[in-house]
């Protein structure tokens, strides 16, 4: 399933690719499990080198300007040289469609499966 950009999304249109490209990579080289809880909340763990805590609070920090619906929260520890990341991401009710279909191309550029 293609991930389809909210309405309430105010990233202008030619940015939004981009946008995605950059979630698209996080995903592909840093997300080892998701953990759906219920259709409103889901946490991510990610690991990789040391910064990866400050790319994902970066990148999640700009979603939030451009996509206010979404709440993130980063949490981050070092391991042995590199980080581990917990993300969590919370949506309203209305945007729960949203969520599994940012949920599913998580899942699927990590495994190699997206485009």
């Amino acid at each position: 399933m293609p991930f389809v950009v909210p309405d309430a999304c105010t990233l202008p249109t030619v940015d939004q690719p981009l946008r995605l490209a950059e979630f698209d990579s996080l995903f592909a080289t840093a997300l080892r499990t998701v953990q759906p809880d219920g259709p409103t909340r889901t946490r991510m763990l990610l690991s990789g080198p040391a910064g990866l805590e400050a790319t994902v609070r970066d990148l999640t920090a700009r979603e939030s300007e451009c996509c206010s619906f979404f709440t993130f929260t980063v949490t981050g520890k070092p391991v042995d040289g590199a980080e581990a990341v917990t993300l969590v991401i919370a949506v309203p009710d209305a945007y729960a469609d949203v969520l599994e279909s940012l949920t599913d191309r998580a899942v699927a550029m990590s495994s190699g499966a997206g485009s």
